[in-house]
């Protein structure tokens, strides 16, 4: 197998409770962030930004497709982890058709359903699934033989690691009828992710059964045709699956047809890029460099700008076996990748829209996904907050979303803290729609912000101001 792989740096790494220390801050507001923002759409030039609808995941238990000004074009009543609109090509031309979860319990759902544009139940899958429920999570896909890759959460025992049961990973292919036709499981290829002894030790020890899974496998896409197949390379088969592990920062190709790896990126990388000399750390092409608890891997589809490459959303959050080394000035990424030279072609940071590197930056979840006119869509998930940015880092389309919901994992007292974090963002064609759905396209100018104030009550008679006092600002 080739694959692409360096050593980790041996420089001083981040103290091993960092990342659940982080995690609970990002979501409990600790991570720089003011207490009150606006929501909708902040930033829109439509002549700069690609026009489609988006699709996503709210705190509310539903699902919301909006417009470019952040008009709720549709709904329907449940979320998904993630939700997914289904490609009308694949799907029998059958427009506004979405997988998503009847349970809104992401790790322990029991269902996983296809629901219609009226929001009528198309197809399910649970009953028929291994213990009578899908365990669904991180990732989904409908494929072109009608047949629906579902990643799930199952109790195993891997001998090499554990007498005790773990939180493993497996994919099914379920066929239309709800049986199983394939099935591929984490645990049973260990020894082919690259993992390090002391990584594996790490795996081993009683904490490892604490995790939310044992790689957290996060993220789970089938390649589809590419430039790399066309050129004889069988490593990118159209059939075969890419996934990547947030816990352990590898990306990695499975062969769907033996179930081995047949390509890697990771968990090795060299030492953290330097944020404190960000001319060097963002020059491209340059090697691949410390990628840590990432999310949303992919080839970009063909007929896109960049077609083949892959994509994906460097959180820059505490992972890894022992836990990576990262830069000093926390911020996240998107990278764009040669799979073959491993070599970064191009980067979004915050510094490539001139601001602060740690102004984007999330933890956790998030995704990023090429559009047709070369911008990517982009999801800073710990924050709620969408936009598309060209590829010269210029945001053209912002929109913070203004569903909100409890995260009931940290504060159950109170029945959790609020929050507006989105999974993941996915672009929607117009023509995915049923034909006549609205959509708005109207220029929103991002306000001065060392001027934008929030609108102040007026003063009653009795607080009329004095000589001494500045008027209140209206």
């Amino acid at each position: 197998m080739k694959s692409f792989s360096v050593v980790r740096s041996d420089r001083a790494r981040w103290a091993p409770g960092l990342g659940v220390a982080l995690l609970l801050a990002a979501v409990s507001g600790g991570i720089a962030g003011p207490s009150v923002f606006p929501t909708g759409v902040t930033i829109y030039e439509p002549s700069r930004a690609y026009n489609n609808y988006v699709l996503f995941d709210g705190r509310d238990e539903r699902s919301y497709l909006i417009d470019m000004n952040g008009n709720d074009v549709h709904t329907w009543p449940y979320s998904g982890f993630p939700v997914e609109m289904i490609d009308p090509a694949i799907n029998g031309g059958r427009r506004g058709h979405v997988l998503l979860q009847k349970e809104p319990n992401n790790y322990e759902n029991e269902t996983l359903l296809e629901l219609n544009w009226e929001g009528e139940v198309a197809w399910q899958w649970g009953p028929k699934a291994p213990d009578g429920r899908a365990a669904q999570t991180h990732d989904l896909a409908r494929l072109p033989n009608g047949n629906t890759l579902v990643l799930s959460m199952r109790g195993t025992v891997p001998k090499e690691i554990s007498a005790l049961p773990v939180k493993d990973q497996m994919i099914f292919e379920v066929a239309p009828d709800g049986s199983v036709v394939w099935k591929w499981v984490a645990s049973e290829h260990l020894s082919e992710f690259g993992l390090t002894e002391a990584a594996l030790e790490l795996l081993r020890s009683p904490n490892a059964r604490r995790r939310s899974s044992l790689l957290t496998i996060n993220n789970m896409s089938p390649l589809g045709m590419n430039r790399w197949y066309r050129a004889g390379d069988e490593r990118f088969h159209p059939d075969n699956i890419l996934i990547d592990s947030r816990e352990a920062n590898f990306i990695v190709i499975i062969d769907k047809r033996t179930g081995k790896i047949v390509w890697r990126m990771g968990p090795d990388y060299p030492g953290a890029f330097d944020f404190s000399a960000l001319k060097n750390s963002r020059q491209v092409p340059r090697p691949v460099d410390q990628i840590s608890g990432q999310h949303d891997a992919h080839l970009i589809p063909e007929g896109l700008p960049g077609a083949g490459n892959l994509l994906v959303f460097d959180n820059q959050g505490s992972a890894g076996m022992p836990n990576a080394r990262l830069a000093l000035f926390m911020g996240s990424r998107v990278l764009e990748i040669d799979p073959l030279l491993g070599e970064i072609v191009w980067q979004y940071d915050a510094a490539s829209s001139r601001r602060p590197i740690w102004s984007f930056f999330s933890v956790f979840i998030s995704s990023a996904r090429r559009l047709p006119n070369g911008n990517t869509l982009i999801c800073e998930g710990m924050n709620g907050r969408m936009f598309q940015v060209t590829r010269a880092g210029e945001i053209v389309w912002e929109y913070v979303n203004p569903h909100f919901g409890r995260w009931a994992d940290h504060d159950t007292d109170s029945g959790g803290d609020l929050t507006n974090w989105v999974f993941r963002a996915q672009p929607i064609p117009y023509d995915w729609a049923p034909e006549g759905t609205p959509r708005s396209e109207r220029r929103v100018a991002a306000p001065d912000l060392s001027t934008f104030r929030v609108p102040q009550p007026k003063p009653s008679t009795s607080e009329q101001p004095t000589p001494e006092q500045p008027k209140p600002e209206q």
